[in-house]
This record gives structure tokens, C-alpha cells and sequence, in this order.
């Protein structure tokens, strides 16, 4: 059993996994350590799927969704729709610890946000508007689908006392249609964590991460006795192929899970991105890639993958 450990999705979540571990190996609680790893994400301009310099909807609007679920409690908090205010994984922490009301959308999470004190700001770059600008025009002279990227940032954590929390925060789906809400802020969906067995977050495809409840579905299998890797492979794939069986495809899907404790694994539908740490192991990126039905091959990225990542998202405005 690990004293304490992390695992978020994406190459984006390192940094943030890092200051999350740096509270946990120093006994703090799990809650505060994946709300902090996500605000880190959410703060970075240069990641354009989550908070600031999120990519915009179809009306060049950044509307952000974010939830937060507490272990031990199962306490959720969650907002989704919600406009020009940072840190939206705060605002979802903060509403889990309310009886009602645990849910805001839109204006009313907004109206919420305000009058709980946080900060307001506009959420839109100028490099996220030009990389509108630009799919707005590739979209009417090569007649593109407008849809591109939808990577959620989820985190699990768990602490010296064996609690837990797992956190979610995205803009969503790139030019999504005003209003659109995907499975990032949907419990069950997007993320579900509970003391008694673990916790599980998804990334991919929304609208299809939401007819299976895979976090869910996730964590009850680690609760009839699966580990990690076995309760999100065979939930990804077992779900995967029922899409394709009753609808003809199959977005892509990835899972991450962890137990109480503190083992990891992940499951995927496609080539995956993730990051984790535990007293064992420093913060660091994994590829993962799908070998087989039920098998996947992870190794550490290297430095010349991490460097290549660095220099293509930080790439000049000019050169987008």
C-alpha cells in the first residue's frame, strides 16, 4: 500500500501533479492537492483544452465545466457553461460542500461565483481567438468539421489517511455548440471516487463517455476485485465495442484509475498521455498505447517527446 499518490491525464498534468505530490508526501490532504494541480493547469495559457486559453465554442465564447468529488464523503460540486471566471475546479470544490445547489450552470454559476468572491477575468487569448479565426476559415473554404480536441485534465488523489478526491476542469469540445456540456462535470461520467474502492476520471469524447458512466462503471469494478488496469481497460474496451456494435463507431476514450491503495492503471481506446507520481516515483509522463483488446504498453516519455510538446504549443503566435 502507497502512503500517498497521484495520476492525472495529459502531458499537461505534470507540473500540476508535481505541486499536488510536494502537499501530499508533506502529509497535506487530498482534496487540497488535486484542486491545486488543476488550478496549475488551468492557469497555463499555453494548454488550449483547460481554463485559460481554453479553445472558444462556436461564438468564439470560452465557457468552462469543472467538478470535484471528495472520497470519503462522496461529496460532488460541479459547474459547467460558466464564463469569464478562473479557476473554475475552486468554484466546484466550494459548491461540494453545500447540502443542495451542488450543480450550477451558465449564469447561475456565474451569479454563484461572484457572489463567493472569485476572481473574474476573461478567459479568451488572443491565441485561442486566432485559432477560431483559423477553423472558422478552414471550415468555410475546405468545408471541415469544425469539432477538434477535448481533452480534460482529471486528477485522483490519495493521502496518508487513505481518504480521496478526483477533480475534473475543460472547456470541452473545440467549437462545441453554445451551451454544449460534455461529461467533464458529470459524476459517474467524467469522474467518480469513493474511499471504500477508488476513484476514476475520464478523457475523449464527451457524448460518448456519457452513455456508458465508465468512471463509474470504472470503480465498481475495482470493487469486485479488479485492479486499476483491469477495471479501466475492460470498462474502456467493453463499452467501446458496444458502441460500435449498436451505432457503428466509437469515439476515443481514456480512463485513469486508482484504488485505496494507491495503485494506478489506466485504460484507452486510442494513444494516451499521463502523469503520476507516489513516493516511489518523481512526477512523470507516460505514453500509453493500445497493443491489444485487453493490453497496453506504457513507457516514460522522453525527453525529446517532452521537449517536442514544449515547442509546439509555445510555438509564436505568427506561426499558428
Amino acid at each position: 500500500m502507497k502512503k500517498w499518490a497521484m495520476i492525472a491525464t495529459w502531458r499537461m498534468a505534470v507540473e500540476g501533479v508535481a505541486l499536488g505530490a510536494d502537499i501530499l508526501k508533506n502529509g497535506g490532504k487530498c482534496q487540497d492537492a488535486v484542486e491545486r494541480a488543476i488550478m496549475e493547469v488551468e492557469d497555463y495559457p499555453f494548454y488550449k483544452s483547460v481554463g485559460y486559453g481554453g479553445l472558444p465554442n462556436e461564438v468564439c465564447e470560452v465557457e468552462l465545466d469543472a467538478a470535484f468529488m471528495d472520497g470519503k464523503t462522496l461529496s460532488i460540486g460541479a459547474v459547467a457553461g460558466i464564463k469569464d471566471y478562473k479557476n473554475p475546479v475552486c468554484i466546484a470544490r466550494k459548491l461540494s460542500a453545500d447540502r443542495f445547489n451542488i450543480f450550477l450552470v451558465g449564469e447561475g454559476a456565474e451569479a454563484y461565483a461572484h457572489k463567493n468572491g472569485f476572481i473574474r477575468q476573461n478567459m479568451l487569448t488572443e491565441r485561442a481567438k486566432k485559432t477560431w479565426e483559423l477553423r472558422m476559415k478552414e471550415i468555410t473554404e475546405k468545408n471541415l468539421s469544425p469539432y477538434d480536441g477535448h481533452d480534460t485534465v482529471c486528477m485522483i488523489g490519495i493521502d496518508s489517511e487513505k481518504d480521496m478526491a478526483a477533480a475534473t476542469s475543460t472547456s470541452g469540445l473545440f467549437m462545441k455548440k453554445r451551451g454544449r456540456v460534455g461529461d467533464s462535470p458529470v459524476s459517474g461520467s467524467g469522474f467518480y471516487v469513493d474511499n471504500e474502492a477508488g476513484g476514476a476520471a475520464a478523457t475523449g469524447l464527451g457524448e460518448d463517455i456519457m452513455k456508458g458512466c465508465l468512471s463509474y462503471e470504472t470503480v465498481q469494478r475495482m470493487k469486485r476485485g479488479m485492479s486499476p488496469s483491469e477495471a479501466a481497460q475492460s470498462a474502456v474496451i467493453d463499452f467501446s465495442e458496444q458502441l460500435k456494435k449498436r451505432r457503428g463507431h466509437a469515439g476515443a476514450i481514456s480512463v485513469i484509475a486508482m484504488n485505496n491503495k494507491g495503485e494506478w492503471g489506466i485504460g484507452t481506446n486510442v494513444e494516451f498521455s499521463f502523469a503520476a507520481a507516489d513516493p516511489d516515483n518523481e512526477p512523470k509522463v507516460y505514453l500509453a498505447t493500445l497493443v491489444g483488446r485487453n493490453e497496453v504498453k506504457i513507457e516514460i516519455a522522453s525527453k525529446e517527446y517532452m521537449e517536442a510538446y514544449r515547442k509546439n504549443i509555445q510555438k509564436p503566435l505568427e506561426e499558428i
